[in-house]
């Protein structure tokens, strides 16, 4: 599912013309050279062995230039992909993932990071020792080493995710402050999966109020009499 929000460009342009989104830039879909590293943007990205498909926000890849003419170069780039396009001796491939908030708790922007790097060995054929994450309130970036237990739990996780398609279920929503400002909350509907209703929450807590109680075994009904009518 997709949707925008004020997090993101369209619908940030919605509420407000005159403010940028973070990604903007990342996503022009466009490439640059500064100082011998090579930025790619809105690199589209898969990986056969975790079965995902995405796209990254930055890709710079240091390469070593190769002794050919300018022509040479530009018949070469017009002919092959963005990626065939980098000169083939690649001296260091680093993902860098924007993220407008701060560092969260959990694991999950590292996982993402980890996962677009995975991509980017098998499309390129390179070892990728770490990427960067960039957040908006730190303005800064943050290395991540992509190390073995990360690359296991970003294995684990994109396995956990194949087979929650297979089983055609998904967890249950956890309602947080930041789902007010997500663009999936009306999709989502965290308020509405709390479970606290319902049929099967009533027998769960009917039994387990009459297991810690000394309550009937049954419910005390009463009956409409019709004796006399």
């Amino acid at each position: 599912m997709c949707a925008d929000s004020c997090g993101t460009p369209v619908g940030r342009k919605s509420l407000d013309r005159r403010r940028t989104a973070l990604h903007d830039k990342a996503h022009t879909d466009t490439a640059q050279n500064v100082a011998g590293v090579r930025i790619a943007r809105g690199l589209r990205l898969h990986s056969y062995s975790l079965g995902l498909i995405g796209q990254a926000d930055v890709v710079e890849l240091e390469t070593v230039e190769s002794p050919e003419s300018s022509v040479e170069r530009q018949t070469r780039d017009s002919e092959n992909s963005r990626l065939s396009a980098l000169d083939s001796r690649l001296r260091r491939v680093t993902p860098v993932e924007y993220k407008r908030g701060k560092p969260k708790k959990d694991d999950s922007d590292r996982v993402q990071l980890c996962a677009q790097a995975i991509c980017l060995e098998e499309m390129l054929g390179q070892n990728i020792p770490m990427g960067q994450l960039f957040y908006g309130k730190r303005k800064r970036r943050t290395d991540v080493d992509f190390d073995t237990a990360l690359r296991e739990l970003t294995k684990q996780k994109a396995l956990r995710l194949h087979e929650m398609i297979a089983n055609r279920k998904t967890p249950t929503a956890v309602r947080e402050p930041k789902c007010d400002q997500c663009s999936l909350l009306h999709l989502c509907l965290p308020d509405a999966l709390r479970f606290k209703t319902g049929a099967s929450s009533f027998v769960s807590r009917s039994l387990a109020a009459h297991l810690n109680s000394n309550a009937p075994e049954t419910d005390d009904f009463n009956f409409v009499s019709t004796a006399g009518e």
